[in-house]
Parts: C-alpha cells; structure tokens; sequence
C-alpha cells in the first residue's frame, strides 16, 4: 500500500523505529505545517515533502493517509482525506466530539473507504498470549479487569527537555491540555472492549490535582490529571481503570477468573511479559505474608503471580525487536537496546498493516466503525465525568470481535500446560493443617 503521512511532530519517529520490518508499506512522503520538521524528517530518512495538504491529497498515487496531528486537528483533517478518495488511519481519539465521529464514519462508508486507526496495540503479541489464555479457559471464567495506566508525577519528569531522535519536542503542553485520559486510556479500552464487549454501563470520576505541572501556560489550566473508571459490560464483567500524570509509572493489566488470574506487565510493550497464576490455597494464603508479598523469589516460589508463559508470535512479531535507521549514534543504539528491552515497545505501523491486510482479502478491518466510535464514547464519557462524578449509559454500541486468526491458533493451550510450582505443592498439606484448629 502507498501511503503519507500528515504530522511529522515526536510520534513520527516512534512509527519509523519498525519501518525496516514492513517492505510492502510504500511512503510516498510527508507534510507537516512546520515546514522545518518536514525538512528535518525528509533529510534522515529521505522522504519527499509535499509543500501542502492539498499537494498530499492530490497525489493519486497515494492510497491512505496516516493522521498524526494534533487531536484538534483530527476531524478537518480526516474529512479532507475522505473527501479526497483516501483510506484513513488516525492516532486516537478520532475526534473528541462524538457526532463528529460519527459523521467521519458515515462519510468513509458512503464513499466505500476505511477510517480506522490507534491504538493497535490490539495487535500486538502480549495481549494476543491474553486472550489466548482465556479462550483456553486458563483461569476459568473472567470476572474482573483492573487496568493501571499512570505515567508518572507529570510536575517532576522535565517533560519539556524531552526530544525525538530526530529532535521533535515531546508535545508536552498539548498531552497536559488534553489529559491523561483522552491521550492514554484508550490502549487498555481497545483490548479489554476486544475481549469482552460493549460497555453497557460507566461510573466515573476525573479530577485535576496538581496545579502546576510545567511553566508554560496551559489552556486550559485545569484539565483532569486523573481519572477512574468502573465498566460494567454486556457479559458480566467488571472493570476499573485508572489514568494518571500524578501517580509513579504503572502500566499492568489484571484479569481475575474464577479460578486464576493474568497479569499484563506494560501496556506499553507489545511483547510484556504475561505472567498466569491457577489459585491455589497454598497461593491465596500466602499472600496474606509480608514476607512472600515483598520477596519475590519466596513469593513466586509459593505461587503467588504464577508463571511467566511464552508469548503468542504473530506474522510481524519481529518488527519490535529491532531498530533500524532511527538514530544512528552509538548513544541512540543503546537507549534504543534497554527502551525495548525495559521500558517500552510498540510497532505503531502494525495497526496500518492490518488495515491494509483486511483491505486486501476483502474483509472487515479487524477494529470496524461500531467498535471505534464505542472506544471514542468511552474515553470521552470517562475524560469529562468531573469532580462530581457520573452512572451514565453508553449511546454505542458494536458487534462483539473475534480475535485474529495468527493470534489464536497456536498449537500451546495455556490452561493445560500450566504447572505450579513444586514448593506450592509441597506447602498444600502445611497450608491445610495450619488453618485447622
């Protein structure tokens, strides 16, 4: 597929981190409205630089465009695109007005395009090893989610020092403005939604709690730094998910069954370790120690947090292990080596290779209009909840997912290839006569 991309700001960098890995995405260019960034991303990797939108969209060799500008900018620019006979894939949210959203659908099915888009982590190896383990029915019935998505106290990180590896400031000013919740909580939306459903009822609550997170003046001053949120889904379960810039960087996911729980390490990483726990009595009553909560190996040991299992590989799997012509210093080979490592991993250009995969075998884009516009609801319900909280009932809805293919096909059966661990065993008749009389 040809595409070009409209905004070359920080996150332009993060697509091309797995450009290497994707020979059949052809980049017929860029644009950007700061004609110096566009000349900047057009000298380190070589792309041709269209002098405006309009010269972009009247391309016709140009089949889709990928919308990173600001989110403000989001609905002019998708509906110029659409309006011009392009494919569309955007970064999230896809507008913040909800019937500009829908709008934006209508017109991409009335012209027989595609609008999808972010986040694709959907995609990714970590949560496909999730569902996997669920549908092998590895921790019985799922019960309920708890979803941590905080990024640190905002105030204290020197957001504004932060930079691209081709030199694009990290927008911090627009990030604080927007909030954590609009900008973050989609990429566990996108998942627990896929997995469980719609969402047929949310109480939520959003507050700003710390005044001053940067010098630069911020409009407006006072947008959310946190957000909680309770989903009650069509299926029975229940989730929470909480969205910080105050709280230290957690970025897990738990889903507890009736029988076990998983848990996703980063939400942030496509290739998280995703550690599985069947309870046990020796595991629950362990847990009640402070020894075994805070030492890891005697915890693990007893079975508490379970096993870490081998991850699902899907056909683009590789594409994060590697980094190629994004920094080219032995400095930017190093961060690059310990941040996929660590810290954080995602091929953002995988989300663009499923729409062209679905585009090509004829069928339905693997997050269809329904399931978006639900996730927009969703962030947008949660995000504007306020100090005084909402119980509100989505207005979307969409047909429940079923998983890819790759993701879920593989020969390994989670729920049978488990094995606790041989010191949790042994402790089975301790645990058993320490709690009788």
């Amino acid at each position: 597929m040809k595409i070009a991309f409209v905004g070359c700001g920080y996150v332009f960098d993060i697509y091309m981190r797995t450009r290497w890995a994707y020979p059949e995405i052809e980049i017929r260019g860029v644009f950007d409205i700061d004609a110096r960034r566009a000349a900047v991303v057009s000298q380190h990797y070589g792309f041709k630089v269209y002098p405006s939108y309009a010269a972009l969209l009247a391309d016709p060799g140009v089949e889709a465009v990928v919308n990173l500008t600001s989110i403000n900018a989001h609905y002019e620019v998708i509906k110029r695109a659409l309006e011009a006979g392009k494919h569309v894939y955007s970064e999230k949210p896809t507008t913040k007005n909800l019937e500009q959203t829908r709008e934006l659908f209508a017109l991409a099915e009335a012209r027989g395009l595609v609008l999808t888009g972010a986040p694709c982590n959907l995609y990714s190896d970590a949560i496909s090893t999730v569902w996997k383990a669920l549908r092998d029915n590895a921790i019985g019935k799922p019960v309920l989610v708890y979803a941590e998505m905080d990024d640190n106290p905002a105030h204290l990180m020197r957001l504004e020092t932060v930079q691209s590896p081709t030199g694009a400031p990290f927008p911090y000013a627009e990030e604080l403005q927007e909030g954590c919740t609009v900008e973050h909580v989609g990429y566990h939306l996108v998942w627990i939604c896929a997995i469980f459903g719609p969402v047929l009822s949310v109480t939520a609550f959003s507050k700003a709690l710390v005044a001053r997170k940067t010098a630069t003046p911020l409009s407006p001053a006072d947008t959310p730094d946190f957000s909680v949120a309770c989903l009650n889904f069509a299926n029975g379960v229940a989730a929470r998910i909480t969205c910080s810039w105050v709280a230290p960087r957690d970025h897990r996911l738990r889903i507890i069954g009736d029988a076990g729980e998983i848990v996703l390490d980063n939400t942030f990483h496509d290739q998280s370790p995703v550690h599985l726990e069947r309870f046990s009595r020796v595991s629950l009553a362990a847990r009640k120690a402070y020894t075994a909560r805070n030492q890891p190996l005697i915890g693990r040991a007893l079975g508490i947090g379970g096993r870490r299992q081998p991850l699902v590989r899907r056909w683009k799997s590789h594409a994060v292990e590697a980094e190629r012509g994004v920094g080219r210093s032995l400095k930017h080979k190093f961060v690059s080596w310990l941040r996929r490592r660590e810290i954080y991993a995602q091929d953002k250009l995988l989300g663009i290779a499923e729409m062209m995969r679905a585009l090509r075998e004829g069928r339905p884009q693997p997050m269809p209009p329904d399931f978006l516009l639900h996730l927009n609801e969703l962030t947008l319900l949660i995000q504007g909840s306020g100090t005084d909280g909402i119980a509100t009932v989505p207005k979307t809805t969409f047909k429940p997912l079923a998983p890819l293919q790759d993701a879920v096909s593989g020969a390994r059966n989670y729920a049978s290839t488990y094995r606790p661990h041989t010191l949790e065993k042994l402790m089975a008749r301790v645990v058993e006569k320490l709690h009788r009389r």
